[in-house]
């Protein structure tokens, strides 16, 4: 039995529905061994975020040279590093442990309008983590502040991920999910051609976790030795059906069903 492992390096979310431990059961659900290295613990339910406690650059980096040291993952995924010190810090540590297969889910804001990134972090990011990226997978609004770039049509789209392209890394993954649209475009660049995966749209207040959801997909994928566009399809089909088949829970912004992917598989 080849057991194939996933990191993910982020935040804590102490209502479960993204962060940590979004992608710790997405890992689960896909049957990758999932680790994490935590960058910072909210106080979060779905009512939005109460607090964020961001750990130290060493606390940081001593995790991931414990993963790095004896469990080298087979692919990885970034989510709220929330500092410039903190993204300079897993940069450099990608690079000293030679990690690949990385997933870049540059997290800014959470969906109650929460900022999980401070904004001199920004070009940090640009600089230091985006180069490393096997694939990154902004959203439309995080595109615009990576980018300076208005996204309006799916031209705009185009330019911008042409410029995530520039600033080095291998392939690019616009979500089209806040775009005002009856049919949800995920468009995909990798310096040559553009490809475009489109869904229906699904109308719920249940789709906290989304995006750290579809990174750690893309991730246990591409730890599996899966290319980059079937890794893809594989996350957008997960998504899709944990947004479908939501849980309904608490009083505000509902976090997705990450089982309900499997449940469907068994039920075919």
């Amino acid at each position: 039995m080849t057991v194939v492992k996933a990191l993910t390096i982020a935040g804590s979310d102490s209502g479960g529905g993204a962060g940590i431990q979004a992608d710790l059961k997405t890992f689960q659900e896909l049957k990758a061994y999932g680790m994490s290295v935590l960058t910072a613990v909210t106080a979060q339910n779905t009512l939005g975020v109460q607090g964020v406690y961001p750990l130290t650059v060493s606390q940081v980096e001593e995790q991931l040279d414990s993963v790095g040291e004896d469990l080298k993952p087979d692919a990885l995924k970034t989510g709220m590093l929330f500092s410039a010190e903190i993204i300079e810090a897993v940069a450099k540590k990608i690079q000293q442990h030679d990690m690949n297969n990385v997933v870049v889910d540059p997290v800014m804001i959470a969906k109650g309008g929460a900022k999980l990134l401070q904004d001199e972090a920004i070009d940090t990011m640009k600089k230091d983590l985006i180069p490393l990226a096997t694939i990154v997978t902004p959203n439309i609004p995080e595109a615009e502040v990576i980018t300076g770039l208005t996204l309006n049509t799916l031209k705009d789209r185009k330019e911008a991920a042409k410029c995530l392209y520039q600033l080095g890394a291998q392939n690019i993954i616009i979500k089209g999910g806040h775009a005002e649209e009856e049919e949800v475009v995920d468009l995909i660049y990798d310096g040559e051609t553009f490809t475009q995966l489109i869904n229906e749209r699904r109308y719920t207040a249940n789709t906290h976790g989304t995006g750290c959801t579809f990174a750690a997909a893309i991730a246990a994928e591409l730890a599996k030795g899966v290319n980059v566009i079937d890794a893809v399809r594989v996350a957008r089909e997960f998504t899709q059906v944990a947004i479908e088949d939501d849980l309904n829970i608490g009083s505000g912004q509902g976090p997705t069903n990450h089982w309900a992917y499997q449940s469907r598989r068994e039920k075919v």
